[in-house]
C-alpha cells in the first residue's frame, strides 16, 4: 500500500455548507504533507473524517486501509493525535499529562528520552496551564508521539507559536519520524509549505493544490502569490476604513509612549524597563517568541494589568492616572476573540459604538458604513461565537475601529484568516496610519513585519532591538524578517552566556 489515507468523492456539510466539497485526494506514505488553509477552509474537518471522528454524507474514505468509521477501535491503536485546540489537561503537569495519555493508549513508556527531546524535562512538575505556547504545543506532540504511531496527525500544532518553536517543531517531527511514521500537518501559514514533502492546499472545502511545493514555486513568497491566483486572485483597493476616517492632527512627540514599564511576579520579570516612543501615524510592531512578555506589555499599555513600575501614556494622557480618558482615545483588539459570543453580530456592533460613546445618530450612521466594509450582510443577526475565525477577527477589528480612535493596539490581529484577509486587514492598517492613526501591532508572521515602519524585538522581557525592518536584517545579516528574527535572538542567547 503506497497510500496512508485514499478518499473518492467526499462530502460533509453542516447547516447546509459544504465543508468537504466532493474531495478525492490520496496521502503518500512515508511522508510529511502538509495540509494548508485558512480557517473555514475545511482542514479540521477534513482530518476528522480521516481518523473517524466525523462521519461523511457521501464518498468513500481509507485510512491505513481501514474504515474510519466501522473500524474505529482498531485504527486508533495506529494513530497519535493532536487536536487544533490544546486537548491537554491545563491543570495536570507535564508528567502527569503523560502519564494519562500513556494509560489511555495502553503504552508502556520511559518518559526520559521524549522529555530530553521536546526540552521538557526541566519543566515536567509545571502545571500544563502555566506553560508558554510553544511549550504547550511540545507537550502535545510529545502525547501524540506516545506508542509510536503509523500515522501522526497534527492539526495546526503551529498557530499562534513563534518561529522558533515553529521550527523547532518541525525538527522534532522529522527526527522522530524519520520515514517510518507518515505525517499530517495542519496550518495556516502558507510560509510554512516548503518544510513539507507535499503541499495540499485548501479552499472552501476542494483541493486546489497538491504536489511538491516546489512545483508551485520554489520561493515561500511566490508559493503565497500562486496560491492567491488560485483563489481568484486579490485586488487591492481603497480601505473604505480610512476613507472615512477624520485625519489625526497632534502636536505630541510621542502619541504613545511606554516610559521604563516593569511587571514582576514573584521574582520573576515579565517585563522589564520597557521604554518605546511611537510617533503618530507610525506602524510600530512588537515582534518576540511566546513568552517574551508581547501580551503583558500591551495589556499594561492599555490599563488591563498594572504596571509594577514604569507607567504608559496615550494622547499624553498617562494610562495610571486617568485610564479612562487615555482608553478612549484606544481602538483595542486582543489576541484572543475577546468580543460577547452570545450576542451578534450587530448587536456586538451596537453595543461597542456605544461603549465608545457614539450616539445614536453616529450609531446610525457609521453601523451600516462598517458592515458594508467588512461584509457582514449575511452575519448580522449570527451570534458572534458562531463566527469562522475570519470573520470573528473581522468583527473584532471594526469593534475597535467604529469610534475612529487616533490609536489603534493589534495583538496578532491576522492570526488564523486566510491570505487574502490578511492582505486586507493590512490595507486597513497600512491605510489609517497614512491618516495619522498611531498602530501597535504584534504577529507571528514574519512577512507582515515588513508592514512596520519600526519593530521592537522582545525577548525574555526587554527588547533587545529596535529599529526598522531593514535596519534589523542589517543587523542579523539576513535576508529576511524570519531569519533576522531568529539570529538576533540566538546571537543574545550567546552574549548571555559569555556574560
Amino acid at each position: 500500500m503506497n497510500n496512508i489515507v485514499e478518499i473518492k468523492n467526499l462530502t460533509k456539510t453542516f447547516n447546509k455548507i459544504k465543508a468537504i466539497d466532493d474531495l478525492t485526494l490520496n496521502l503518500e506514505k512515508g511522508k510529511i504533507t502538509g495540509l494548508i488553509g485558512a480557517d473555514a477552509s475545511g482542514k479540521t474537518t477534513l482530518i476528522r473524517l480521516i481518523i473517524g471522528l466525523l462521519v461523511a454524507e457521501r464518498g468513500d474514505i481509507t485510512t491505513l486501509g481501514l474504515n474510519p468509521v466501522t473500524q474505529k477501535q482498531e485504527l486508533n491503536t495506529k494513530i497519535g493525535y493532536m487536536p487544533q485546540k490544546f486537548g491537554l489537561y491545563e491543570d495536570l503537569s507535564v508528567i502527569e499529562n503523560l502519564n494519562l495519555y500513556a494509560d489511555l493508549k495502553n503504552v508502556e513508556h520511559d518518559f526520559t528520552k521524549l522529555l530530553q527531546f521536546t526540552d521538557l524535562e526541566r519543566f515536567q512538575d509545571r502545571l500544563a496551564g502555566a506553560l508558554s505556547g510553544g511549550m504547550k504545543q511540545k507537550l502535545g506532540l510529545a502525547c501524540a508521539l506516545l506508542g509510536e504511531p503509523e500515522f501522526l496527525v497534527l492539526d495546526e500544532p503551529s498557530v499562534g507559536v513563534d518561529p522558533i518553536s515553529r521550527r523547532e517543531l518541525m525538527k522534532m517531527v522529522r527526527e522522530s519520524t524519520r520515514n517510518k511514521t507518515s505525517v499530517l500537518w495542519s496550518t495556516s501559514y502558507l510560509d510554512e509549505a516548503h518544510s513539507f514533502d507535499t503541499a495540499v492546499v485548501l479552499h472552501e472545502g476542494k483541493v486546489i493544490f497538491n504536489g511538491k511545493p516546489d512545483d508551485l514555486s520554489p520561493t515561500a513568497q511566490g508559493f503565497e502569490e500562486k496560491v492567491i491566483e488560485l483563489m481568484g486572485g486579490y485586488k487591492h483597493e481603497e480601505s473604505l476604513i480610512a476613507r472615512n476616517f477624520e485625519p489625526v492632527s497632534s502636536d505630541l512627540e510621542c502619541t504613545v509612549l511606554a516610559d521604563n514599564l516593569v511587571k514582576k511576579y514573584g521574582n520573576f520579570y515579565a517585563v522589564k524597563n520597557n521604554s518605546f516612543c511611537i510617533n503618530r501615524g507610525e506602524i510600530f510592531g512588537l515582534l518576540g517568541p511566546n513568552g517574551a512578555g508581547k501580551s503583558t506589555s500591551f495589556k499594561m499599555m492599555c490599563g488591563l494589568a498594572k504596571p509594577t513600575g514604569g507607567t504608559a501614556k496615550i494622547m499624553g494622557i498617562d494610562i495610571l492616572e486617568n485610564p479612562s480618558k487615555a482608553r478612549s482615545h484606544l481602538g483595542y483588539m486582543a489576541q484572543k476573540f475577546s468580543l460577547y459570543g452570545n450576542l451578534t453580530v450587530e448587536q456586538n456592533l451596537k453595543f461597542f459604538a456605544g461603549v465608545y460613546g457614539a450616539g445614536f445618530k453616529e450609531r446610525a450612521e457609521k453601523i451600516p458604513e462598517i458592515v458594508k466594509i467588512f461584509g457582514f450582510e449575511a452575519y448580522l443577526k449570527q451570534n458572534a461565537s458562531e463566527l469562522p475565525l475570519g470573520f470573528k477577527q473581522r468583527l473584532s477589528l471594526a469593534c475597535a475601529v467604529i469610534h475612529n480612535p487616533p490609536v489603534l493596539f493589534l495583538d496578532e490581529p491576522t492570526s488564523g484568516v486566510d491570505i487574502i484577509t490578511r492582505k486586507e486587514f493590512w490595507n486597513h492598517i497600512t491605510s489609517l496610519a497614512k491618516k495619522g492613526v498611531t498602530v501597535l501591532v504584534t504577529t507571528h508572521f514574519m512577512d507582515e513585519a515588513e508592514y512596520c515602519d519600526r519593530i521592537s524585538l522582545f525577548y525574555k522581557g526587554e527588547a533587545i532591538a529596535i529599529g526598522t525592518p531593514q535596519e534589523l536584517k542589517e543587523k542579523a545579516g539576513a535576508d529576511n524578517m524570519e531569519d533576522a528574527f531568529i539570529k538576533l535572538i540566538e546571537e543574545n542567547d550567546t552574549q548571555e552566556k559569555k556574560e
